[in-house]
């Protein structure tokens, strides 16, 4: 379902203006992922991005086998969505725009679009650690509203560089329905390796246990250990 709707909002709003409204096309991938986010966290993590499920691989916080799983689900949703919306939109609009397939823009190379894919993905998914993974971030219940801002802000400075997919997903989809490939790795491995980059220095900074713990008297801020319990050393 999450992955579904930011497909169908995120590619339409893009055929529906044309590709030229900055503002609609970033508040429309925002908002479909702060809402899904919030409506399904609660049952599958909301994990609408192979490149997040892959960060949360690499840092042992999901099985092998459902990270295979959602990688499934997410690029038969993209499918899916990318051939309802060539499906039941006008024919010219579709291919004014490619059925809204990101591309790089003009001046910017595919190793300068990757860098760009990479630092944005490390945003998205940092934001994601922090909010979701992190048992203390702030906005535990509603981290699907600043994930949204997120894509959002994202979107805002890298849309006419490199459409700011930030998602493989995103990109197959709409690639693989209206054929066009161009640089398409950009797309694949720029993601992957921000959110791999992202997923393991928070994962390293914040989330690893304190080994071993520290004991220290009352004035230090640090309490003994109690009765019948060893100091670690």
């Amino acid at each position: 379902m999450g992955t579904f709707t930011l497909v169908f909002v995120g590619a339409g709003s893009i055929i529906a203006v044309h590709g030229n409204d900055l503002t609609v096309i970033a508040l429309a991938h925002g908002l479909a992922i702060g809402a899904m986010a919030c409506a399904v966290g609660h049952i599958s993590g909301a994990h609408f991005n192979p490149a997040v499920t892959l960060g949360f691989l690499v840092t042992r916080r999901i099985e092998p086998h459902l990270a295979a799983t959602y990688w499934f689900a997410q690029i038969t949703a993209a499918v899916l969505a990318a051939f309802l919306l060539k499906a039941v939109l006008p024919d010219p609009s579709v291919t004014a725009v490619d059925l809204g397939v990101p591309t790089l823009g003009t001046g910017i190379s595919p190793a300068a679009g990757l860098v760009i894919e990479i630092v944005l993905t490390f945003f998205l998914v940092w934001v994601i650690f922090a909010c979701a993974a992190d048992p203390r971030g702030a906005f535990a219940t509603i981290s699907g509203l600043a994930i949204g801002f997120t894509i959002t802000l994202d979107i805002f400075m890298g849309g006419p560089y490199t459409g700011a997919a930030m998602n493989p997903a995103r990109a197959l989809g709409p690639q693989l329905v209206q054929n066009v490939w161009s640089d398409c790795w950009v797309w694949y491995v720029g993601p992957a390796i921000g959110a791999v980059m992202a997923a393991c220095l928070y994962d390293y900074l914040y989330l690893r246990p304190l080994s071993p713990e520290p004991v220290g008297p009352p004035e230090t801020g640090l309490e003994e250990p109690g009765a019948g319990e060893a100091a670690l050393s």
